[in-house]
Order: structure tokens, then sequence, then C-alpha cells
């Protein structure tokens, strides 16, 4: 298959799986608060078909220590973990990281874009904290993008500004 891939025009190859990558990028705000007991937030960005099935995580960053104790607290990203993380080895290279102090972040999900095939997906991106709360944001595109484009969401407790951008 690879060798047949070789000899193909470019604009052939997406018939053979999965369609070369534009860069996809999320820029993910995580908001400071003013609140007696802060702890960083739990983050999952990932992104499905619209038929609810998992297809591949872009992010997830969560408490990594030494004795695993901050695994525990990844269920608490409800819909990430009946999703895909229950059925996940942490820690996965490449995906999961430390948690984030309040800031904006840039994550690179041209990896992700690179497995997608043809058809409708969503991006989620969930937040969960300790002693604070859970909040679900998403984003509905369609694959291959025939051009540059922005999506958004807007956060209102645990996560400030989604902003998604392909560039084919």
């Amino acid at each position: 298959m690879t060798l047949f891939k070789r000899v193909l025009p470019a604009g052939l190859l997406g018939l053979c799986g999965p369609l070369a990558a534009a860069d996809v990028s999320v820029n993910l705000e995580i908001p400071d608060m003013n609140v007696a007991e802060y702890h960083r937030p739990y983050v999952a960005i990932w992104v499905q078909h619209k038929d609810s099935k998992a297809v591949t995580n872009g992010a997830v960053w969560y408490q990594i220590d030494d004795d695993g104790e901050g695994e525990k607290w990844l269920k608490d990203m409800r819909l990430w973990w009946r999703r895909s993380g229950r059925s996940l080895e942490v820690p996965i290279d490449g995906v999961t990281g430390a948690t984030r102090k309040p800031g904006a972040y840039e994550v690179d999900l041209t990896h992700v874009a690179e497995q997608l095939e043809p058809g409708e997906y969503q991006l989620y991106v969930e937040a969960s904290r300790e002693v604070g709360g859970r909040e679900l944001l998403n984003v509905d595109f369609n694959w291959p993008v025939e051009k540059s484009q922005t999506l958004t969401a807007q956060g209102e407790t645990e996560l400030g500004k989604l902003t998604v951008s392909f560039n084919p």
C-alpha cells in the first residue's frame, strides 16, 4: 500500500486512507480565578466522529507524579473518560503532559489531523478542577478543509476562549 501511494498523484492520496494533513492548532485560555483554594485544571482535547465514536486524543494535561496519585482524578473529565480515557494507559508519549497555570496556550493538532478520514467531526476540550467545576467546549468541522478557517467557542468558568485554526 505504501509503494502504491508513492506513485499516485497527490490529489488521489486521500482515496487510499487518511488525507494529507492541514496544519491544525488549538489556542486555549485557562482563566485566572480569584478563589480561596485554586488547583490547576485537568484538560483533555480530542477529536471524535460526529456519531460520537472517539477518534484520537490531542492532549491530556493532568498531575503527573511518581506514585500515580494524579491519574485517579482523570475520570473527573467525565465525557473524555467515557469516550477514551478509561481505555488508555497513561502517560502517552506526545499526548499527556502536566497541568498548566492560568494563561493562553497553543496546541498543535496536526498529528491528529493526519489520522482523519473525510467526514464530519467534533473537536472537544474538557476541563475539570479540584474544588472547582467542570466545563466542556466543542466545535464542529468537516474534514478535509478546503481553505483556511478559524472556529471559536467561549468558556464561562473553567475555560476561556477556544480557537481552532485550520490551514491546508
